[in-house]
């Protein structure tokens, strides 16, 4: 009798390590999808302003399109998978998303790609906010950090591979051929998720859905994101104004809401979960436009070619995405506020450094540079996701996921707007000419201050988090 309750609790452990193995697989390739578009669409860009005859400006909307529409919904979703099941919103997302890709594949005009990047944002923005909560809900505490570390690392690998193979994909097949390329992987991840994933995660089943709340939320994100990135007119000034009302009046609201779309309480009585994602915004506000800076560097002080210019830049993303994994079980072990702002702490040197370019800089000192920069990255980001996973209920774990989501978009469109506003500030609006590459310089050397200024700022919000409570972990 001993043995036979012996050998049925050995087959359901077996059980649980393959759902496990099969979610995780099914998540660690969608993380890889979307930031491999995100990154690889960059380099087809000029591509698609020839054929569609798009203004740099317009040009612009085919990348900040996905983003807006992206964090307009994330926590909307987050919330809507924690009542109708994770797994049914993600695969959702994925078949909206893989949708998106052959609708762009397809696009006749400028207006009909931006529009179809809204539907990817839409579908990426379902993925954000379960992929994560799903492998919280299936890996136990002492797990977890590694799985998301290796989820992590495929964000990374996503990053790596997007320009080396979309340069690639674009100068062979043309740039449409970049979303035909991702459709299979998309269409494997649905079968994965319908075929395999037996189980169903939603704590929060039977609560109602918090509609004007998600309007005002949407809109708050949407003025303020959009004002930002147009400032220092005083239509973006005006925007970031009355998103900053809308993002006020949304928290007014959702005390006295019916049923919540985002409990404020989280906030205001988990330390942890209000200072790890105040760390997570500030650290992707201070590192997302290092790429976008350096690579206009390298191509216009240096002389570099695209292709040259991306294997330097290469760098950080394969350091990111080999120490990931590590940083993620250090986490399970050593309390994550430590692991994350000695991350933190090494990303901040790294801008340093960059705040020292000049002409002369020596390529090697540019890989060094981009090397202690992924590697603060790499301890930063999978120990605070731990973090900000670990410190809420289970019934939370898709707004907690993605408000996380949220925090990662809005610090790329801030960090994007700050490099945006020192340019118009210390260049003007003109095109980067050989006798702007004095002031360009100067340009990314006080972004590169400020970077390193905010990701200082962060230290202390990462170590003001707290340890988890009751945590047994080494300190």
């Amino acid at each position: 009798m001993k043995k036979r309750c012996l050998l049925g609790y050995s087959q359901q452990a077996m059980s649980d390590s393959a759902q496990r193995n099969v979610v995780l697989a099914a998540s660690t390739m969608a993380s890889f999808l979307t930031p491999f578009m995100g990154s690889s669409i960059n380099v087809a860009l000029p591509a698609v302003a020839r054929e569609f005859s798009m203004s740099a400006v317009s040009l612009g909307w085919v990348a900040t399109a996905y983003i807006l529409a992206a964090a307009m919904f994330l926590v909307p979703f987050g919330k809507l998978a924690d009542i109708l099941g994770r797994k049914r919103v993600f695969a959702w997302g994925v078949g909206v998303y893989t949708l998106g890709c052959v609708c762009s594949a397809l696009a006749f005009s400028a207006v009909s790609l931006i529009l179809f990047r809204v539907i990817q944002g839409i579908g990426g923005a379902m993925i954000f906010g379960t992929s994560v909560a799903i492998l919280t809900s299936v890996f136990p505490p002492g797990e977890r950090g590694k799985a998301l570390g290796i989820n992590t690392a495929a964000v990374y690998l996503g990053l790596s591979l997007g320009p080396i193979l979309g340069g690639f994909l674009t100068q062979q097949f043309g740039w449409r051929s970049i979303f035909l390329a991702t459709i299979p992987l998309g269409v494997a991840v649905l079968i994965l998720i319908l075929w395999k994933i037996k189980e169903e995660w939603a704590e929060a089943h039977g609560e109602q859905f918090d509609f004007a709340g998600a309007v005002i939320f949407g809109t708050a994100l949407v003025s303020f994101m959009y004002g930002f990135s147009r400032l220092p007119s005083v239509l973006g000034a005006g925007l970031v104004l009355f998103g900053f009302l809308a993002l006020a009046g949304f928290i007014k609201w959702e005390p006295r809401a019916a049923t919540r779309l985002l409990d404020v309480k989280l906030f205001r009585d988990n330390r942890i979960f209000a200072f790890s994602n105040l760390a997570a915004l500030i650290n992707y506000s201070a590192t997302s436009a290092v790429s976008f800076l350096l690579s206009l560097y390298l191509q216009y002080v240096k002389g570099f070619s695209p292709q040259s210019a991306g294997l330097v830049l290469i760098a950080q993303p394969i350091v990111m995405a080999l120490f990931s994994p590590l940083a993620g079980r250090l986490s399970d072990r050593i309390e994550p506020r430590i692991v994350a702002s000695l991350g933190m702490s090494l990303s901040s040197a790294g801008l340093v450094l960059f705040a020292f370019l000049s002409e002369g800089t020596a390529s090697p000192y540019i890989t060094l540079s981009l090397i202690c920069l992924g590697f603060g990255f790499a301890l930063f980001s999978s120990p605070n996701t731990n973090a900000i996973m670990g410190s809420v209920e289970k019934r939370f774990y898709g707004v907690a996921s993605a408000t996380l989501g949220t925090m990662r978009l809005t610090g790329q469109m801030l960090s994007l707007g700050i490099s945006m506003m020192i340019f118009s500030v210390v260049i003007g609006r003109v095109k980067i000419t050989p006798e702007y590459y004095p002031l360009f310089l100067r340009s990314a050397k006080i972004g590169f201050v400020v970077f390193a200024a905010l990701c200082v700022a962060g230290v202390f919000a990462s170590l003001a988090r707290g340890n988890r409570p009751g945590s047994n972990l080494h300190i």
